[in-house]
């Protein structure tokens, strides 16, 4: 079978991923930063990085019931190119709250943000079956995810850079603090956005999935149609399945950026570590496209979720420890960085075979509906991440990373649920 991952629709839907991606986490990293410990530090109390998880999440909830309806009613190249479109004056609006220190204008333009990611998540992953051919399926979403995963270690690490210069901290030499670039953040997002235009016109143009969709106004309605759909087959349950990963990310994503207190270091080693977690999520998705070959593999998942467990649980109850003097390596070569290594990796093995099979199980006219629905799963699993986070986080006191303890115990029982769910499907035996 003659693969379809080198042609120009699929490379282009690729890097069009790779700078939206980008750009969602070099707001969202600046952000964090900010509460834990900079310009806006306090400003939203302990866990305050919660709230901004919240903000990140609530729209692919309220709009993905819209934008499954959407992907499906046009084409979905269309569609990217209106929400690439889109993100260029919402980086304008991030400029603006950045440049003149408005905590409240820098969270208007995440959600904007994110708004628009919400209407372009249907198309992206509803246009993958469209661009590539079925025994690709496996091997084409481990090579977005590890794609992604790059933009997400770049976006990460540029967040961490700029984080540090947009507000500097003390010099621990107690020498003068830099000169703050208040300019900086608006800047980067908006040649970002830009950039991800540019990739967005390369791809082909592609038929619409119904045109003849009628809009229902209710956002709800097309997720209580797909999950009424979803009950009558094993889908329902892959969905759920799917999303709970997006619990187990969200408390990850918020519990690191807060190493820069654990292991005393700056906001640009601590954006390494969720470099570090974003490269070993990359390498874990395309191990698991490269294994499962030209067939989906659901009997990765266990595998991924026992990783998961374990090494969230070391990252709890093994003592951190940084290594060495150098500011660049100090923090990569520290037990920490290793287990969220291990705890990423593990990651893709679980991610990919669920990812495939809700791409295999929807329907073709209804797949963009279908996925959108999948996508608010996840992003409701992802707001609950954050609820959780902003309610026990004061409960850990000076030792953050205990809540990963929460986490893994949160993966064992999970797992185990899901495998007896769906003991009676095909999901213990490849699928072709």
């Amino acid at each position: 079978m003659r693969s379809n991952l080198l042609k120009r629709g699929f490379l282009s839907l690729i890097v069009t991923q790779f700078f939206g991606a980008a750009n969602d986490n070099i707001l969202k990293g600046i952000l964090v930063f900010m509460v834990i410990d900079g310009a806006w530090q306090g400003h939203l109390g302990t866990g305050g990085q919660g709230i901004v998880g919240i903000c990140f999440s609530l729209p692919f909830i309220l709009l993905s019931g819209y934008a499954g309806q959407f992907a499906d009613r046009h084409s979905k190249q269309w569609v990217t190119m209106l929400v690439k479109l889109i993100e260029i004056p919402i980086a304008f609006v991030a400029l603006v709250g950045f440049w003149t220190g408005n905590l409240w204008v820098t969270l208007a333009s995440l959600v904007l943000l994110t708004s628009q990611s919400a209407f372009f998540g249907p198309a992206k992953y509803g246009m993958i079956p469209e661009v590539v051919a079925e025994g690709d399926l496996s091997r084409a979403n481990g090579a977005i995810n590890m794609m992604t995963n790059i933009a997400v270690i770049l976006g990460t690490l540029v967040s961490g850079m700029i984080s540090d210069r947009y507000s500097p901290q003390p010099d621990p030499s107690g020498g003068p603090a830099r000169e703050p670039m208040l300019w900086l953040p608006g800047a980067a997002m908006v040649g970002v956005a830009v950039l991800g235009l540019a990739a967005a016109l390369a791809i082909p143009r592609l038929k619409p999935g119904d045109p003849g969709l009628k809009y229902d106004p209710n956002p709800f309605s097309t997720y209580i149609f797909a999950f009424r759909e979803m009950l009558k087959t094993p889908l329902f349950m892959v969905t759920m399945a799917w999303g709970y990963f997006y619990l187990l990310a969200g408390l990850a994503l918020l519990i690191v950026p807060e190493y820069t207190t654990v292991l005393a270091v700056s906001r640009e080693e601590a954006a390494m570590l969720l470099g570090v977690l974003a490269v070993a999520i990359g390498l874990g998705c395309a191990a698991a496209g490269l294994i499962s070959g030209h067939r989906i593999e659901p009997r990765l998942i266990p595998v991924g979720g026992a990783g998961i467990t374990l090494f969230c649980a070391l990252l709890a109850l093994a003592p951190p420890a940084v290594y060495g003097t150098s500011p660049t390596f100090r923090v990569l070569l520290s037990n920490v960085s290793f287990l969220i290594f291990g705890c990423g990796f593990f990651s893709g093995f679980y991610i990919i075979p669920l990812q495939a099979l809700l791409q295999k199980l929807s329907p073709r006219d209804e797949r963009g509906r279908f996925l959108g629905t999948a996508n608010c799963v996840s992003f409701g699993f992802f707001t609950l991440a954050s609820l959780i986070y902003w309610m026990i986080r004061p409960l850990f006191g000076t030792q953050p990373q205990d809540v990963f303890l929460v986490s893994a115990v949160l993966m064992a029982g999970g797992t185990l649920f899901f495998l007896w769910r769906l003991r009676h499907t095909a999901f213990r035996k490849g699928m072709s």
